[in-house]
């Protein structure tokens, strides 16, 4: 099958196949690279169960859909989170990489993790940008998803703190859309 792929890769592109692989890999951070060939926390989680946040965001730019689960105990805590995403390697990358960051953290820390941090981090290029405020945005769909089945829950019922993140999020989002 392998060398099936490469007699088609090479007769399409007229290029070898450890060439095609050397120019994807001088666009992209080794980060990127290695998230994408190696995503951690991919799966999914019940999405009826109470504990269990969904977000699901995607890019009309690209066609890219991610779909980011957390897992929040009694105190507010991310136990795990859990990704799917289709798309390039940026968003897979971006989901990735984010998950590995929440885990652990307090839902009021995770949600100051924005998009320009997971670029930063990964070292994406400008064009691939939109990928990272997916995921900022899947992030924040999932604990929305989350605290609307936990309206009682401490960390939701009468936190302002996280009310006003949430308001902020917002508004970066909208001026983010108006750029595009």
């Amino acid at each position: 099958m392998l060398q099936l792929f490469k007699q088609t890769q090479k007769s399409l592109f007229n290029i070898p196949l450890s060439n095609s692989l050397l120019q994807i890999k001088r666009f992209y951070d080794q980060k990127v690279i290695d998230h994408f060939e190696n995503p951690r926390n991919v799966g999914t989680f019940d999405a009826d169960e109470l504990d269990i946040g969904t977000g699901l965001h995607g890019s009309l730019a690209c066609g890219d859909v991610m779909k980011i689960q957390l897992k929040i105990d009694k105190e507010g805590i991310i136990k795990d989170a859990k990704f799917k995403t289709y798309g390039c390697g940026s968003a897979i990358a971006s989901s990735s990489f984010l998950t590995e960051q929440i885990i652990g953290k307090h839902i009021e820390k995770a949600l100051t993790i924005n998009n320009k941090d997971i670029a930063k981090e990964l070292n994406l290029p400008p064009q691939k940008l939109h990928c990272s405020l997916m995921a900022q945005q899947a992030l924040k769909s999932a604990f929305l998803n989350w605290r609307e089945k936990n309206q009682d829950h401490k960390c939701v019922s009468g936190n302002n703190t996280i009310s006003k993140k949430l308001r902020d999020l917002a508004e970066e989002d909208k001026k983010q859309e108006e750029k595009n």
